[in-house]
């Protein structure tokens, strides 16, 4: 087990009788989450197909209009996601169950986005399951503005023996009839689709990601489970995140389940960030968080 001393650049383990995670400092990204018995739940990250395991978004969810974030009139370019999955992270605290990760502002964040704040995600193993907890400060003196989600990928399928078409997502309740759809610059387009989702379930198949994430803004439910015949049920719960995105490229060996608290800019959306659809405001001196856990169940 690695300890404090042994490193501040790298990666992380942690570790309890069910299952096992390893934490990047590049990016705060989860890179493995295992089962006890060695089963591996996570996308490998393979660089042939999409190099990202779970990638936290901040802080925007999503694309800005001509990537471009205006506060008090002025212009930031800021892209797709934000910028806190290609920063290197800061140990804040390592024991055998649980390890946080801090990202604060500096001067090169602050030109792209220009508040400060500290934003820790603290990775905690208990018992069957993995709790991903973010804490977003306000240090400064006025508010800050800010959309922030998680992107953990999933193996599609959970077991290389398993077919494709036998995995489904159940979600804890009904959700809405149709779904947003994303532009070609990963706006929010004006229309919309209809949900693939029958009686709270969703049969996975690469066509129904055709075009891009499956958007439920807002989405009722507070869990889902992810399953196939053979496999563990893997639970994923969230508090604190109003939106939730279901993705995948299709035919790739992963399918990312990603509670968002924020979305890309409506296509017609050209104003102030503060003003931006899905933005969520912090006080001056104040912490917000949100979580999710990943709770592993027998199949």
């Amino acid at each position: 087990m690695m300890t404090v001393r042994e490193a501040t650049v790298g990666t992380y383990h942690i570790a309890g009788d069910l299952l096992r995670a390893s934490v990047r400092t590049a990016g705060a990204e989860l890179c493995r989450l295992q089962t006890g018995s060695g089963m591996d739940l996570l996308w490998d990250g393979d660089p042939a197909v999409w190099a990202r395991q779970a990638p936290n978004l901040f802080p925007i969810v999503g694309a800005l209009k001509n990537d471009r974030l205006r506060h008090k009139g002025r212009d930031h370019a800021l892209g797709r996601h934000g910028f806190a999955r290609d920063r290197e992270w800061a140990l804040k605290r390592l024991t055998a169950h649980s390890v946080t990760l801090r990202l604060c502002d500096d001067e090169g964040t602050r030109a792209a986005y220009p508040f400060p704040f500290e934003l820790c995600v603290t990775f905690r193993i208990d018992g069957n399951q993995l709790r991903v907890q973010y804490d977003l400060h306000n240090p400064g003196g006025s508010v800050l503005f800010a959309s922030l989600g998680a992107h953990p990928a999933f193996r599609w399928p959970l077991h290389p023996d398993i077919p494709r078409e036998s995995h489904r997502m159940v979600f804890e309740k009904p959700e809405m009839a149709f779904l947003p759809v994303l532009d070609a610059r990963g706006l929010l387009g004006a229309g919309n689709q209809p949900s693939p989702l029958k009686n709270r379930e969703l049969a996975l198949r690469d066509e129904i990601f055709q075009e891009d994430a499956l958007i439920f803004n807002p989405v009722e439910s507070r869990f889902l489970r992810y399953s196939a015949p053979g496999a563990p049920v893997v639970e994923v719960s969230w508090e604190g995140f109003p939106q939730l995105g279901i993705w995948t490229r299709p035919g790739a060996g992963f399918v990312c389940i990603e509670p968002w608290r924020g979305f890309a800019s409506p296509a017609a959306f050209d104003g102030e960030f503060g003003e931006k659809p899905g933005v969520f405001q912090v006080g001056a001196g104040a912490t917000t968080t949100s979580a999710y856990t990943v709770r592993v169940l027998p199949g």
